[in-house]
């Protein structure tokens, strides 16, 4: 059962932007600040490799257009940044000083929080966390880097279908600090490119292992191509368990 969260004052709940939802709303500020507060986990059974695996493919998906309540970060400015800091799920991550975040409860995951501008739909950042077995325990139990980015941006891949569905291309993969780094693109028949960066990684929270799937993503063909690629690579990089 996902931790429960709980806000000081009241908050517009909203849909995230598109790109991983076919939602383009923007999202409501809340009336006023509120605290991000994550009740005690529950003791659950952990998943096994596939389960996890499709977690991950859930998170690229499907994590990011879910409900979720407008939150304000504790945080602290650094060139243009802030850290955003989870005590409940115990992870920290550096965020564009005027983003929005949101937090709450996703079918299949034990948290999702995500992060996006105000005002463009189609770039933003999310966290999703899935519980997995004991006897998974590194990232090496799904295989190495390679193996495990070729699964999954074929997991996604729906290009050889008639008529074709989303095409998933593998860019680049790299194992680091403890992470597996995954970069892809994915493209709906008809729709732009989305350019996804993905950084995943296990944390064992006393009672069982935990996934962390951190995902990207903006448009190649964005006219602010740039500027949102070089934000969300340093959110995902910046990704650390606390």
């Amino acid at each position: 059962m996902a931790a429960a969260v709980t806000t000081t004052t009241t908050a517009t709940t909203t849909h995230l932007c598109r790109g991983l939802s076919s939602s383009a709303a923007a999202a409501a500020k809340p009336r006023r600040a509120t605290t991000l507060r994550c009740g005690a986990a529950a003791r659950v059974e952990g998943l096994g490799r596939r389960e996890a695996l499709l977690g991950v493919l859930l998170s690229t998906a499907t994590a990011a257009s879910a409900p979720v309540a407008a939150v304000a970060a504790t945080a602290e400015l650094q060139e243009g940044f802030r850290t955003y800091e989870d005590e409940a799920n115990k992870f920290s991550i550096a965020i564009p000083q005027d983003w929005l975040i949101g937090a709450g409860e996703v079918s299949g995951f034990k948290s999702v929080t995500a992060f996006y501008p105000d005002q463009v739909a189609d770039s933003n950042v999310s966290v999703a966390i899935t519980g997995i077995g004991p006897d998974f325990t590194s990232l090496k139990s799904f295989g190495d880097v390679d193996a495990f980015a070729e699964t999954l941006v074929n997991g996604l891949d729906r290009s050889w279908k008639r008529p074709p569905g989303v095409a998933a291309k593998l860019i680049n993969s790299r194992a680091a600090n403890g992470f597996y780094y995954i970069e892809y693109t994915l493209q709906n028949p008809g729709e732009q490119r989305r350019h996804i960066v993905s950084a995943i990684g296990m944390a064992f929270n006393g009672w069982y292992n935990r996934l962390y799937t951190v995902t990207g993503q903006y448009i190649d063909e964005d006219g602010d191509v740039d500027k949102y690629r070089a934000q969300i690579e340093k959110c995902v990089q910046s990704f650390r368990f606390t």
